[in-house]
């Protein structure tokens, strides 16, 4: 027995007074909380502190300082994968052993495995959204230089967001980072992808004692259909007339749509005098989040920031706030005024755990009502309908 050697990242609790000199399965401390958890290869306990909830994922120590190391260095490049607080090193153990290393995570707040969104033998009718979650996850994660190694749906957390799923990586044990990825490696990464997910996919249909005919083999393909037509969007070079740069706003325009910054334009001259190739540099998928943040110091995912970015301008735009004085003044008011008095009376009365994704739901049945009747529907009209209709949500499509 000994003391362990913990790196610990800034802002994160010491986590000194957990019993490392046992490994985690056999903990019994105060600590411990019960969150929902995926399939996991390698033993995971969850701690509660002030700071938040943390996961504990104990493996070998050259595995764990891998694993560590990686997410680190993906703090900076996106925000689609899981965050490190520490590093644990029992020193007195040999190095292969399982207990023998330790990653803490930050606790992905309002996530669940991907078993809560099984259907039947798939995904039913949020399938679609699944294969965007997934799909959009691999591009940003190979936009960052980050080739996974092991891409399934129980290495995933996920989280509604707005209509749709965000999908974030937790499982970087495979991992390797790169200043860019080949198209090779980038193949093969989705290559490795399909195969897990018709394993996984197999295993539904086994569970529900259906046949490998009936399982839904096909996803992994799907998603990398979707993941082609997305990275060709992204990197693909535009070639147009040099009085054509309305089309470079455009795409842009598409780019931003599709929630990534885009960090710097590229544009070179073609053998054709009038002709141009202009390349973009894409940045992560945040670009709603960050103009949201910016804006009010509201933290929300991508799609969710979107939408209330759109009920802001809404807002702006029937009070006439159009100056850039008008709008900062604007602003205040609707978080005050809208924003934050609706938030309050959602965590009082919505079953749900993410009061801004209760907020979008709200903003989706006002919509609704609005489209109905043809007329805009006052917030607290709209509020007691959405309570009396039992909280909708946003409607699932299959397309």
């Amino acid at each position: 027995m000994g003391t362990p050697t913990l790196q610990i990242r800034p802002g994160n609790p010491d986590f000194l007074d957990l019993p490392w000199e046992e490994p985690i399965t056999g903990w019994d401390h105060e600590r411990l909380v019960s969150m929902p958890r995926g399939v996991h290869r390698h033993p995971v306990v969850f701690v509660a502190y002030d700071e938040g909830i943390y996961a504990i994922k104990e493996m070998p120590v050259r595995v764990a300082t891998k694993e560590f190391t990686v997410l680190v260095a993906l703090q900076g490049r996106t925000h689609r994968a899981a965050v490190p607080a520490g590093l644990v090193r029992r020193t007195w153990l040999d190095p292969h052993d399982e207990p023998s290393g330790a990653v803490v995570t930050k606790y992905v707040e309002h996530s669940f495995p991907y078993r809560r969104l099984v259907s039947g033998l798939g995904f039913g009718a949020r399938r679609s959204q699944m294969l965007d979650a997934v799909a959009g996850l691999l591009v940003e994660l190979h936009m960052a230089g980050c080739y996974w190694g092991d891409c399934s749906l129980s290495n995933v957390l996920y989280r509604f967001d707005a209509g749709g799923i965000e999908a974030i990586m937790i499982d970087a044990e495979t991992s390797e980072l790169h200043p860019s990825l080949s198209a090779g490696q980038r193949m093969h990464d989705i290559e490795i992808m399909r195969e897990n997910l018709a394993g996984e996919m197999s295993d539904i249909a086994a569970m529900n004692e259906a046949t490998l005919a009936d399982a839904d083999l096909g996803l992994g393909n799907d998603i990398g259909l979707r993941y082609d037509g997305l990275w060709a969007e992204l990197t693909e070079p535009l070639v147009i007339k040099r009085n054509e740069a309305y089309r470079i706003r455009e795409r842009i325009g598409r780019i931003n749509e599709l929630g990534f910054s885009v960090h710097d334009i590229e544009i070179e001259p073609t053998a054709a005098g009038d002709v141009v190739t202009m390349t973009t540099r894409v940045g992560g998928r945040t670009f709603n989040t960050d103009k949201l943040r910016e804006l009010t110091g509201i933290e929300a995912s991508e799609n969710q920031a979107s939408l209330i970015l759109g009920d802001l301008n809404y807002y702006l735009a029937k009070h006439g706030d159009t100056t850039a004085t008008g709008k900062s003044v604007g602003t205040f008011k609707w978080l005050t005024n809208s924003f934050e008095p609706l938030v309050k009376q959602i965590s009082e009365v919505w079953h749900g755990e993410d009061a801004v994704q209760g907020y979008c739901d709200f903003l989706n049945h006002r919509m609704e009502l609005a489209t109905e009747r043809g007329t805009d529907v006052p917030n607290e009209e709209a509020f007691k309908s959405w309570v009396d209709s039992g909280f909708p949500g946003f409607p699932v499509n299959s397309d």
